[in-house]
């Protein structure tokens, strides 16, 4: 029964092997480099690290990126009842094609009401 086990306690000990191999050799290696200040200071995109470091956003970002995620998440929601439609309209009929339908009208109504609220124009105050 142990011999089921010796591939997976294999690889666990080569992993682990390679894991500490690259931790002293990346300890050894580092401390043999020449440091400077220039070397030793945050780099950032190629720019100078000057001013805030976090910098404030504007409230509207984070409104658009939690619309954004709410209906992407119905894609991930419509995603598996569309590929499974098919198999379970023999069984369920008709149902099941209104309970998708009425999941999208629900989202289509919040979508509405994020539109006229101005949550979706980037532009606005």
């Amino acid at each position: 029964m142990l011999e089921n086990y010796t591939p997976v306690l294999l690889q666990i000990v080569i992993a682990a092997g390679f894991a500490v191999s690259t931790l002293i050799f990346s300890a050894v290696a580092g401390k043999s480099a020449r440091r400077n200040a220039m070397k030793d200071s945050a780099y950032e995109c190629g720019m100078l690290p000057l001013g805030d470091a976090q910098p404030r956003f504007s409230v509207k970002f984070y409104i658009v990126a939690m619309l954004f995620v709410l209906f992407d998440i119905e894609v991930v929601f419509l995603y598996p009842w569309a590929t499974i439609y098919k198999d379970h309209v023999a069984t369920h009929g008709p149902a099941i094609l209104g309970f998708a339908f009425s999941f999208v009208v629900i989202l289509g109504v919040a979508y509405v009401y994020a539109w006229r609220k101005g949550a979706l124009n980037w532009k606005s105050n």
